[in-house]
């Protein structure tokens, strides 16, 4: 059997330190991995002269897998966001943010259990159309939503939530307003639920949909959106469970995928055994299940959960008092 080659981006910041962390625990549990390192963002800058060398692009081409760590675009003109320009790169249409509770954390709700599915291509984040006028008066930029990226987003969900054994999928838009760009969204995901009989289709305007989540999050099971909304949603929803400390991302495309930690890269405390590694370590296990180590998967899940729940060694955004370090090792002392 062909060994498994993973890219691996340890990124800005904490990054290399959450990453390490996390590469411990798939050893641990035995995934076999190669690990082919690249460089992005400030450190890539650094060594390379530009945030995204194309070295590491070609890695990621060939693995067709890559695990990243927090990124650091610098602000300014001139600067495209890094984890934007990979999505276009790899056509990774598909922007996967799953939340859980955690018993033992500081979230404010228990049994969250929510995945929002965002579009990750069009809309506002496509970036077209972007000017300011030569007096800076006056910005524009395009919002562009087309019939086959709703589609295939809309399906993904579905295709997901059915794997799964998911009961709802809410289509969140704002048709009311955006009668063209959100109103088309809308008009393909009824179109597509009505291929679903046995998922419960529902649909929301993304305002009172910010409010239900605070309110009543537990009515939510598959949310699918565009890309704008799904950015503010997902982070929404990582508040429930925690922060964003709790919440993994996976970047899917038609054949590669890329599985990040989902919040910044803290320099603050970087190289000072702070940071909390479990976005990036959840972030794995979608991995695992992507490449259908479901078994392995479920070990470090419940290896991670197990050690958040006991309170033992936990860091002190959960209300220990422990470091990366320690954390890590607890969930290592688990796998055994």
């Amino acid at each position: 059997m062909t060994q498994q080659r993973i890219t691996v981006i340890r990124g800005d910041g904490i990054g290399p330190d959450i990453i390490d962390a996390t590469t411990k625990i798939l050893d641990k549990v035995g995934c076999d991995f190669a690990y082919d390192y690249a460089d992005a963002g400030l450190v890539a800058l650094e060594k390379h002269g530009e945030l995204l060398p194309q070295e590491t692009l070609d890695l990621i081409a060939k693995n067709k897998i890559a695990l990243k760590g927090p990124l650091t675009t610098p602000v300014g003109e001139g600067f495209t966001s890094i984890n934007v320009s990979l999505r276009k790169q790899f056509k990774l249409y598909a922007n996967l943010r799953p939340v859980m509770s955690f018993k033992g954390t500081k979230a404010r709700y228990e049994d969250i259990d929510i995945i929002t599915v965002r579009e990750n291509t069009q809309g506002m984040y496509s970036g077209l159309g972007q000017t300011v006028s030569e007096d800076g008066n006056e910005a524009e930029a395009m919002s562009k939503i087309t019939r086959e990226g709703a589609e295939k987003i809309v399906t993904f969900a579905y295709e997901m939530a059915r794997r799964e054994g998911r009961k709802k999928v809410t289509a969140v838009h704002k048709a009311n307003i955006l009668k063209s760009t959100s109103g088309l969204f809308l008009k393909v995901a009824r179109e597509v639920g009505e291929r679903y009989p046995d998922i419960e289709s529902a649909e929301m305007i993304v305002d009172n949909t910010c409010m239900q989540l605070v309110m009543n999050p537990h009515q939510f099971d598959v949310i699918v959106t565009t890309n704008l909304f799904g950015d503010i949603i997902s982070d929404l929803c990582a508040g429930l469970v925690g922060g964003l400390g709790m919440a993994p991302g996976a970047n899917i495309g038609e054949d590669c995928a890329i599985f990040e930690a989902v919040h910044g890269s803290a320099p603050d405390i970087a190289g000072k055994n702070l940071a909390n590694p479990t976005s990036v370590i959840l972030a794995a296990v979608q991995m695992l299940e992507y490449l259908n180590m479901g078994d392995k998967a479920e070990k470090v899940r419940s290896a991670l959960k197990d050690v958040i729940e006991s309170g033992d060694r936990t860091t002190r955004d959960l209300g220990g008092q422990d470091g990366t370090t320690e954390f890590t090792q607890a969930v290592l002392d688990r796998l055994n």
